[in-house]
């Protein structure tokens, strides 16, 4: 009796398409809890104070800043 093996092959391209999507699982999960750590940061800088801002030395943060001229307040009470 002839003796036969079976073996099954596994091509390469499943094993290629087999790790290019664990591949891509990793890049997602990596993008998210990147995108989740940067907007933790962003949100806990937002609330901090320009003093603490410089006491761990990053720029003040970008805020609109309203500059008001000596005097202006007197040029408008005289206009009225």
């Amino acid at each position: 009796m002839a003796h036969t093996d079976t073996r099954a092959r596994r091509s390469v391209a499943n094993i290629q398409s087999f790790g290019s999507a664990l591949n891509a699982a990793a890049i997602v999960i990596t993008a998210i809890s990147q995108w989740r750590r940067t907007a933790a940061t962003q949100a806990a800088l937002a609330d901090l104070t320009p003093d603490q801002l410089n006491d761990i030395g990053l720029p003040g943060a970008h805020r609109p800043v309203l500059e008001i001229k000596a005097g202006l307040m007197t040029n408008l009470m005289s206009m009225r």
